[in-house]
């Protein structure tokens, strides 16, 4: 018998003997042969409704760890609403359109997308999506997520598909949608514009150029600005760029209305710039020598002043006045271009009858077009190297750097964007942005920062860019007059295509010429044209996944819209959360969520993103290798997710010796229920012993704690809850204690029955709110429990346990903080005895404590348990002085102790020494206690 630290548990009894990797799918497949999930539902049907709408993942390669930590914590909160009684059907969900699975397939292929017809390049994409899909679900069903795998919702589905295009629609005859030339995000290695959700921003080497522009014409209806004494060729503006690509693209000078802006003077070269910006940028030129001019003019004063281009002199370029440029870098005079900026095209736009409008500058693949000289073909970023030069050896170029700064890259090809003026379809978000801000009010957002970041980016956000130049994915369904050029779109249009797209679904686009898509004899409703062409963009991947409140939610009766919950990574309040949003308010005015959960991202060990170029990536399919499932269940459990969630192979270690710590307890409590029958051999609770109410006091303590933690989806104050319950209170306490009755009354002992009475409540406790994470033991402990009458199948049909009241004793409580706190002063006494080799086993010691007032008092009052508690076999109270060797407590500094090796005799069966030893002839080593158990 073992009364060492490591808890006693007849191997024979119980074999759970942990090894995950290989038990769990076991585990797996009795809940799918079972069909667990499904009896879940059936057991909730007509119960209130909780509803969480997953975010679909790209069907695009292998999962992450984030994907793990996104899919267990949806699988965790649905896993304890079922138990709570909630009807929780959860329909997994994949976005298997556009860029990301399309640059992947021309990657794998090498296919050239402007040589392979739509419709055959659609085909392999669909094939590859699909692929993608059945692998990841092999991996979120290994995670322990239970769903309905067999009928997932894809973008790709015809339904989907059918709302998507109602919904484009349905914004199209309120007048949301339009066309329209703007600075948008554009790839030229993918040849699309971008939203802003499909931007990365990466840190970048760049250049810092400052440059000049030269005078032009210095006079407007304020008078003349030209310095005084000043040769007018050697008037300049002076500029700051990151990008000498867009020099030769420049068409006007922005300045600061309400900036003061003086003429600086440099030998004899006269630079306008802001005066606050005059130091940094004699700094930048490393020019010590210099004269500020006295007169200060404001840039509403310079407007319309005239310099010009540096390559190109015909080129006038007028100074305009934007509210956009500020001090914080530069000179204060920003070089503009209409086509490269979403500032440079709207404060062209204000000067738009001084002729400043895009020129068409680049193409689809980034290249100058022929409105460029001299740079006519030129890839935009190999023309850097050639212009800076070009500046330097006609003398424009005033200072020379580079600097490191974040710069938007391609979310799918991570190669650097452009802004690019081209002609887009756009959602104006004007037309109902105070509905969509009303709405956000009123939704709960987890953790409450959500709220104020979604509501900035809806305040302040620009129109949304939702045509794509690809061919993989919903088409824009707007056609053409060839007579009279309008687009249309209408009810007519649009019932006519849902009703082809829930045939062939979105296909049916590239499958039929233009006269089928319409309806028979289609005229055009503006001039009653018969000939049209039609659009060849397709929709922004966002607008197709943040449609599926609409084809997949409103579309199941079981679901239902709004619902309840969307929980994704805290990207996604510009991503899914705010597509989704805008398309709801924007069709029926409502969101389509009562509550948002955000996480953050996975990071490494010392807090560093995770990259495979830095080798520090874990993958869940690693972690479950090595650990299972339940311990990545576990650790994603354990960390607060409203920041940055740390994961290292040194933490999972940890998180494992916390796993099997937990899994000790469990495997303990059931290795000494094998002989106890709930039914019959129960204790009523006020037949029990205090200790064993103690235990009981303390389980209806943390199962409120964890109840509260779960309702407000703070699984991390769960996990520390659990854990020290199981570490501390069960292990080096309770159990601890209650093992010399558990090993040596009789069996049917009413002290024994007991505690195996307690036992059995935090067993049954313990399991049922450990199951929406430990999914996987909690199943394999609820197997091995003892049955009783209407035991569920699988501990995943448990109801949550009912609250005992009656256990929150507070003056129990209090007496028992005070008595474990004296426990705990001895205990350390014991401890430092057996590293002195006085003692070898606490049983050996027999404790002699010196106690006088208050601490004598209350030891008095429980002086016949104190052997028990401290698990020795004497134990000595004496009131007065202590001998000098005694020890002194830490929490009781007046009560002292002595430690020594206990006289008596060692019983063989209950390890105590004690005087009774030897004296039942028939049993010569047992104790009297031990002999009367066993006659």
């Amino acid at each position: 018998m073992d009364y060492g630290k490591t808890l006693h548990l007849p191997e024979t009894e119980f074999p759970m003997r942990g090894n995950l990797p290989k038990r769990e799918p076991d585990m797996l497949a009795f809940w799918t042969e079972n069909k667990i999930y499904e009896k879940r539902l059936e057991k909730r049907k007509g119960c209130k409704k909780f509803i969480l709408h997953d975010g679909p993942p790209y069907a695009n390669g292998k999962l992450h760890i984030g994907h793990a930590l996104n899919k267990v914590l949806k699988d965790i909160i649905l896993k304890y609403k079922t138990q709570t009684g909630h009807y929780t059907k959860y329909i997994p969900g994949w976005d298997t359109h556009g860029l990301p699975i399309e640059h992947a397939v021309i990657k794998a292929t090498g296919l050239n997308r402007h040589e392979i017809a739509p419709l055959d390049l659609r085909a392999k994409c669909r094939e590859y999506a699909l692929e993608n899909v059945e692998m990841q679900k092999k991996d979120f069903i290994r995670f322990g997520v239970l769903g309905d795998w067999e009928h997932p919702y894809l973008t790709l589905q015809k339904p989907v598909e059918v709302a998507q295009i109602g919904v484009f629609g349905e914004m199209a005859k309120k007048g949301y949608i339009y066309k329209g030339l703007k600075t948008v995000y554009w790839c030229p290695h993918c040849e699309t514009a971008l939203a802003d959700a499909e931007i990365e921003y990466k840190d970048d080497k760049s250049f810092s150029l400052y440059v000049r522009y030269p005078a032009h014409d210095l006079g407007n209806d304020k008078g003349s600005h030209m310095p005084a004494g000043a040769d007018p060729e050697k008037v300049s503006a002076l500029i700051w760029t990151t990008t000498p690509w867009t020099v030769p693209t420049i068409m006007c000078l922005c300045v600061g209305p309400d900036i003061d802006y003086v003429w600086v003077k440099v030998g004899d070269q006269y630079m306008l710039m802001a005066k606050e910006l005059v130091a940094s940028a004699m700094a930048a030129g490393k020019v010590e020598d210099y004269e500020v001019l006295p007169d200060v003019m404001k840039g509403s004063q310079l407007e319309g002043l005239v310099f010009q281009h540096p390559f190109y002199p015909d080129r006038k370029l007028p100074v305009v006045c934007g509210d956009h440029v500020t001090l914080e870098s530069g000179t204060g005079v920003v070089h503009t271009a209409p086509d490269h900026g979403e500032d440079d095209f709207n404060v062209c736009k204000k000067y738009a009858a001084w002729g400043l409008k895009p020129m068409g500058t680049t193409d689809s693949r980034g290249c100058y077009t022929k409105v460029i000289p001299d740079y006519q073909g030129m890839f935009v970023f190999d023309a850097n190297v050639p212009i800076l030069k070009r500046l330097a050896e006609e003398g424009w170029l005033f200072a020379k750097a580079s600097m490191r700064h974040q710069y938007p890259h391609c979310w799918r090809c991570k190669e650097p964007i452009l802004y690019r003026a081209t002609e887009q379809w756009f959602a104006s978000v004007d037309g109902f942005r105070q509905e969509a801000l009303d709405a956000i009010d009123k939704v709960r957002w987890i953790p409450a920062w959500g709220h104020d970041r979604i509501y900035n980016m809806i305040r302040d956000r620009g129109d949304w860019c939702i045509s794509r130049q690809r061919v993989w994915g919903v088409p824009i369904p707007i056609f053409y007059c060839k007579d009279c050029g309008e687009h249309i779109i209408n009810d007519e249009t649009i019932q006519h295509l849902q009703e082809m797209f829930a045939k062939e679904g979105s296909n049916t686009w590239w499958m039929h010429d233009v006269k089928e898509l319409l309806p028979e004899g289609y005229k055009c409703p503006h001039c009653g044209g018969t000939e049209f062409t039609k659009e060849t963009d397709t929709m922004d991947v966002w607008f197709d996944s943040g449609c599926t409140h609409q084809g997949v939610m409103k579309n199941d009766p079981d679901s239902g819209y709004p619902v309840d919950m969307y929980l994704e990574g805290s990207d996604q309040h510009r991503g899914w959360f705010n597509s989704s949003l805008l398309t709801s308010v924007a069709i029926n005015g409502i969101a389509p969520y009562r509550q948002v959960l955000t996480h953050g991202f996975t990071v490494d060990g010392e807090g560093r993103k995770m990259s495979k170029s830095v080798g520090n990536t874990v993958a869940p399919q690693e972690v479950i290798d090595q650990y299972g499932a339940d311990v990545m269940r576990l650790w994603v459990s354990s960390a607060d997710y409203q920041g940055d969630i740390r994961l290292s192979p040194k933490i999972l270690k940890q998180l494992s010796d916390v796993y099997r710590k937990i899994r000790n307890t469990f495997r303990y409590l059931l290795g000494n229920l094998a002989d106890f029958n709930p039914e019959t051999d129960a204790v009523a609770y006020e037949n029990m012993t205090e200790l064993d109410k103690w235990a009981l006091l303390r389980l209806e303590q943390v199962f409120e704690t964890v109840t509260d933690a779960y309702e407000n989806y703070q699984f991390h104050v769960m996990y520390h809850a659990i854990h020290n319950f199981c570490t501390v209170d069960l292990s080096a306490i309770y159990l601890d204690i209650i093992k010399d009755r558990l090993y040596t009354e009789k069996t049917d002992a009413l002290s024994r029955r007991s505690a195996q009475t307690a036992m059995y409540q935090i067993l049954d406790t313990l399991v049922k709110i450990i199951a929406p994470v430990l999914s996987f033991t909690a199943e394999e402990v609820w197997q091995n429990m003892p049955a009783v009458t209407g035991k569920e199948e699988s501990v995943l049909l448990t109801d949550w346990p009912q609250a005992h009241p009656e256990y929150l004793n507070a003056a129990l409580d209090e007496h028992w903080r005070q008595l474990l706190s004296y426990r705990s002063d001895l205990m350390r006494v014991l401890e430092n005895a057996r590293k002195a080799h006085l003692i070898g086993h606490p049983l050996d010691a027999a404790v002699t404590i010196y106690a006088s007032g208050e601490d004598y008092d209350f030891l008095a009052a429980v002086q016949d348990k104190l052997a028990t508690l401290l698990i020795v076999s004497e134990v000595t109270l004496v009131q007065g002085d202590a001998p000098a060797e005694a020890e002194a407590g830490e929490d009781h500094p007046q009560m002292k102790a002595v430690v020594a090796p206990s006289a008596s005799e060692k019983c063989e069966r209950c390890w105590r020494h004690d005087a009774t030893v030897g004296t039942d002839a028939d049993h010569p080593t047992l104790c009297a206690r031990c002999a009367s158990v066993l006659k």
